[in-house]
């Protein structure tokens, strides 16, 4: 475990998970083990979105990538690179190729392996500012390789009726649950604020868009997007990829409170 701390802020980071966020003793990060979804935060890497109807192939330029939802990145295990009072660098790293085993095999997914047709590597860094928390994301990897990224955090909520703040939007709790499994679209926005009984701030770049889900009550994951995957068909789901440009695509979540 690593844990960040400045003043009355903690950041505690579990193999490259935020597995805590807390300010003066205050939980805002959904705690593994509770009801809504055994992980705290991840990425969706290189795709965005379920890909169950399209036989877990996507559209690439090098032929058809064989993906389960949200992508293979999450099958891959951080290494730490560095750390210090308030930072820290974890690392994955990925072969063209290579086969990764599927957690989801054989209960949720027929695809045994995953494979991605490009190299890349993947940086996820951690600092500590006062009462903020910053987290990058640098990709680099082979020129004109296509990819989406979303960010999936969860956080705990500890009142019956949150409300989400999306400019002049405001999205209940009921509204996000309606919704199920899709998730519920908030376009164009790059800053979010999640009112509970503490209120946390969640902004970005790079992204452009949110997407908000939860099945429970008591969390509400809040997930930054480069792109929204459910407004086409699943085997159309390349016209959301961007593409590295010859230099590492940065991305920034800054969480406030």
């Amino acid at each position: 475990m690593t844990v960040l701390q400045q003043g009355n802020t903690t950041a505690s980071i579990e193999a490259g998970e935020l597995v805590g966020f807390k300010n003066q003793g205050h939980e805002f990060i959904h705690q593994k083990g509770s009801p809504g979804w055994r992980s705290s935060d991840t990425e969706m890497f290189p795709i965005i979105g379920p890909v169950n109807e399209a036989g877990f192939r996507v559209e690439v330029s090098k032929g058809n990538a064989i993906q389960d939802q949200h992508g293979l990145l999450r099958e891959l295990d951080y290494v730490l690179e560095s750390t210090t009072a308030t930072t820290a660098s974890f690392v994955k790293h990925y072969k063209a190729g290579a086969p990764v085993k599927n957690s989801k095999f054989p209960k949720k997914s027929t695809e045994e392996w995953l494979v991605w047709p490009y190299d890349f590597r993947f940086e996820k860094t951690f600092q500590l500012r006062g009462d903020q928390l910053e987290i990058g994301f640098k990709i680099s990897g082979e020129e004109n390789m296509p990819f989406m990224l979303g960010y999936h955090p969860a956080f705990k909520l500890h009142s019956d009726s949150p409300i989400i703040v999306a400019g002049q939007q405001e999205i209940s709790l009921d509204q996000v649950l309606e919704v199920g499994s899709r998730a519920f679209q908030v376009k164009d926005t790059t800053s979010i604020l999640l009112r509970d009984k503490r209120d946390i701030t969640i902004s970005t770049e790079g992204f452009g868009h949110f997407m908000c889900w939860t099945e429970v009550r008591n969390m509400i994951c809040i997930e930054p997007i480069s792109f929204y995957p459910y407004n086409v068909s699943q085997d159309q789901l390349h016209q959301g990829f961007q593409q590295l440009k010859g230099e590492e695509a940065l991305f920034k979540v800054v969480l406030s409170v």
